[in-house]
């Protein structure tokens, strides 16, 4: 006989979760996919001592898949777009004009632009920091500038595109946990991400007011990316007509997944005919990602070439999407057996009586969140988990969906490297060479995203209402 969990209940599975990622993954490096199964299994005992049988959770677990299907086509699809605006040039090319625009005046608030204009080109953050952030943080310290402050710059561009690219693993990721739509959950975005920017540039051109180019040079790494990235591809107006395509279906609200492919079916033609990669190549580039060891120009070494580079480039594919689809996976599992336990309600019905305002319901996602991030220093889990936790109580409250990916991103993907225990953090610290906690007070924009979500929460700006309209369709 099926019965209603007690609030106890309910909260034992996420707990649960909560105590195996802390321990398993923040502490013993575990893979966080087996430990949410382990998760799963806990909650479906949980779900058997509520009277939910097996078939039920199965059917719930394939609710929440099915739910989702379509998103996770679109992450796949990404990096097929990845893969095939990399072997066309289109990426390459913009990251090298964007390297020539460097002026070293202004280092602080170049790292941010020049960064923040890498990471939406690529939909990495990593990639940018690791790569035109080194070169970054050789100019600062030719002009004696400050490298925590040049350091935080740069973790707060990268984080920026990564925020607002459609070619991000965790901007498309907010979306499906939320229930919302790319191109609308980016549009959204911009209420918090662009405040935050503004006031990052701001803090950044105080910053460097006082530096000076005389005698500055241009870094080697960056000379040599440079080289290397001009002697791989031929540049032309052409490698800008995938962007095109995806820039004009997002304007026009196309169908996401048909215009994604068809931005890659040009780049590959692009490819071809133009930089003169076989098919087999293109192809490649597809499934496993673009590598330099596909370029054979007369005179051109690729195993000579630069490991920046190879970083850079090397990248893209529909295996480069495994890990965020496993992990979504495993969390969606965990998550179509407490939903069927009823758990999910139990703990909704437990906040609404809490939850006054819009504002409370968005400083609690903020806080759930953070909680997650600090516990897990994963930023998937850190969109997923509390995605599923609000979902419903976002509807009972009649806010579009969009307002709860949007905080997930201000509050989950950006605040990750924030923390020095998790692998973000320990990545940027270590391709920087400046500590976490050094750089964190210049990563301006991953905290004052958040701030800015809990006060248009509480003013009412910003935040979308379910229409009567929508109501009425959805419920027919």
């Amino acid at each position: 006989m099926k019965r209603k969990p007690t609030l106890l209940e309910a909260f034992i599975p996420i707990i649960m979760m909560l105590f195996l990622l802390a321990i398993g993954y923040g502490v013993y490096g575990f893979s966080p996919e087996p430990l949410l199964i382990l998760a799963s299994i806990f909650a479906g005992f949980i779900a058997l001592r509520v009277g939910v049988g097996w078939d039920e959770m199965m059917l719930g677990i394939r609710e929440k898949l099915d739910m989702a299907m379509p998103a996770i086509l679109v992450l796949i699809s990404i990096g097929i777009l990845i893969g095939t605006w990399m072997i066309s040039g289109t990426i390459p090319m913009m990251i090298y004009y964007g390297l020539e625009l460097i002026n070293p005046r202004f280092i602080v608030l170049i790292a941010f632009v020049v960064t923040a204009i890498i990471s939406i080109v690529t939909g990495t953050s990593w990639g940018s920091a690791g790569t035109v952030g080194v070169a970054l943080m050789g100019i600062a310290i030719g002009l004696g500038a400050s490298l925590p402050a040049t350091a935080g710059a740069i973790v707060a561009g990268s984080y920026f595109g990564d925020k607002l690219s459609p070619l991000s693993d965790t901007t498309n990721l907010a979306p499906i946990a939320a229930g919302s739509e790319l191109y609308e959950h980016i549009k959204h975005m911009l209420y918090t991400t662009i405040p935050a920017a503004v006031i990052s540039m701001i803090v950044y051109t105080f910053v460097g007011f006082n530096l000076s180019d005389n005698g500055v040079s241009t870094p080697e790494e960056t000379s040599a990316m440079l080289q290397t990235l001009g002697e791989m591809f031929d540049w032309n107006l052409l490698l800008l007509l995938p962007p095109i395509v995806v820039l004009y279906g997002s304007i026009t609200k196309k169908p996401t997944l048909p215009t994604i492919i068809f931005s890659s079916i040009l780049a590959g033609i692009i490819a071809n005919l133009y930089q003169g990669f076989s098919l087999t190549d293109i192809f490649a580039s597809v499934v496993t990602g673009f590598d330099v060891s596909m370029v054979n120009k007369p005179g051109f070494d690729s195993e000579g070439v630069i490991f920046e580079v190879t970083r850079l480039v090397n990248q893209g594919g529909m295996q480069s999407m495994t890990s965020v689809i496993l992990i979504a996976f495993s969390a969606f599992a965990f998550a179509g057996i407490i939903t069927k336990a009823g758990a999910l309600d139990v703990i909704m019905d437990a906040l609404l009586k809490v939850v006054k305002k819009t504002g409370d319901l968005i400083l609690s996602t903020v806080a759930s969140c953070i909680t997650m991030a600090l516990v897990t220093g994963n930023s998937y889990l850190s969109i997923i988990v509390p995605g599923e936790l609000f979902k419903e109580t976002y509807k009972k409250k009649n806010l579009q969906a969009k307002n709860l990916s949007r905080t997930l991103e201000d509050s989950g993907t950006v605040v990750v490297p924030l923390i020095p225990w998790s692998s973000a953090g320990v990545y940027m610290a270590g391709v920087l060479g400046v500590p976490t906690l050094s750089y964190a007070p210049w990563a301006i924009l991953c905290y004052t995203g958040f701030i800015i979500a809990i006060i248009l929460g509480y003013t009412g700006i910003g935040i979308k209402k379910i229409s009567e309209e929508s109501r009425k369709e959805k419920a027919s």
